[in-house]
């Protein structure tokens, strides 16, 4: 989720839950949009995607999408599951098919809304974020959630039932648990912010004084790095390389970090990777990172193993009415190939299409 700007209001926020998923019926252009485009910042993009890559919007009146993961399917290629954070439910979006509310209540379970969730916009909207936020599969293909609002992070058992993997560190709980990668052995990566809370880092309701990044093994967490001493630096998005060797994590506004993972899932010899990055984080099959800008204008860099930005994919901006608010939050690889690029995009969700396979952590390639 991106650290917007909080902004104080008055009511209670309206929510967005209609959605376009035909691209014809979508609102014309006008002379002002921005369209969607390819940058080419090195010649290597080109084994990546092609300049001239298209872009289908699958959907365009969401409140904050988020968290998008791709689920295969016996028989077919699969569907896509992604977070609508202020709508507080997971959605299913398969092709052909009208989209479909797959978990309610998927971030926070309570009833009272007056005390939880951060505040941001949705275009001209005031929302809340009270829903879940980051989504994976374990090596069993069960759905593992971040819940911002209940500050857990839960397993969606078949039956339906939610399994608590973790909810405290050292006997406090959680300030919003956001973005999460799960490893082929099962190891939990997540990271923590303060989003969670209404009043955000000076909510009387926070019991850890820091936002973190975390492993959850063997029913331990175990805490890998914090902001603490390093105001803004607080983790987000949060990735691991093809091999599993290298753990990517966000640090702030444009700051990607990576880090060597030992042996017994903990890392070490961290170092600044690239500075883009602000939200979610992924990989293709060559090793290459896309990270997210979160905020407008939307951007997913793409950036080569050894650190060279190849280049930037410019999600496109209506300026019409109602304002949309076009960002980049997260994005998911999925489709039978894996070359489909699901971008979540605040009020929007997108798809292009790239040349190589990207990862889907934890599951069979």
């Amino acid at each position: 989720m991106p650290a917007f700007q909080r902004i104080i209001v008055t009511g209670v926020a309206a929510l967005s839950l209609l959605v376009v998923v035909d691209a014809q019926s979508q609102r014309p252009p006008t002379s002002a949009d921005t369209p969607f485009r390819v940058e080419r910042l090195n010649p290597g993009l080109d084994a990546v995607i092609s300049t001239d890559a298209t872009l289908e919007t699958l959907g365009d009146r969401f409140a904050l999408t988020e968290g998008p993961v791709w689920v295969r399917e016996a028989g077919g290629d699969g569907y896509l599951l992604f977070s609508d954070n202020a709508a507080n439910v997971i959605y299913k979006w398969q092709r052909n098919r009208p989209l479909t509310v797959f978990l309610e209540k998927s971030g926070f379970t309570g009833t009272d809304i007056s005390r939880v969730g951060a505040q941001t916009v949705a275009g001209r909207v005031p929302i809340l974020l009270i829903g879940s936020n980051g989504l994976a599969l374990d090596p069993q293909g069960r759905l593992v959630v971040t819940a911002m609002n209940d500050r857990t992070v839960y397993r969606l058992e078949a039956d339906g039932k939610r399994t608590i993997l973790a909810d405290r560190f050292e006997g406090k709980r959680f300030n919003g648990p956001n973005d999460i990668v799960v490893a082929t052995n099962g190891n939990v990566y997540f990271t923590d912010t303060v989003w969670g809370l209404r009043d955000a880092d000076k909510d009387a309701a926070r019991e850890l004084p820091f936002s973190g990044f975390f492993l959850i093994k063997d029913g331990r967490v175990t805490l890998l790095g914090s902001d603490q001493g390093a105001p803004g630096r607080f983790a987000n998005g949060i990735t691991l390389s093809p091999d599993e060797k290298i753990l990517y994590v966000t640090s702030g506004a444009n700051r990607t970090m990576r880090y060597d993972v030992l042996p017994d899932g903990t890392i070490a010899n961290g170092k600044l990777f690239v500075e883009h990055g602000s939200d979610g984080l992924r990989v293709d099959s060559l090793g290459n990172l896309y990270s997210s800008s979160g905020g407008t204008p939307g951007i997913v860099q793409i950036t080569s193993p050894a650190g060279v930005p190849l280049g930037r994919l410019h999600l496109p901006q209506p300026m019409g009415e109602p304002r949309a608010r076009v960002c980049a939050t997260n994005l998911a690889f999925g489709d039978a190939d894996n070359r489909g690029m699901y971008i979540t995009a605040c009020t929007h969700l997108f798809r292009t299409h790239i040349k190589v396979p990207g990862i889907r952590p934890a599951q069979p390639r």
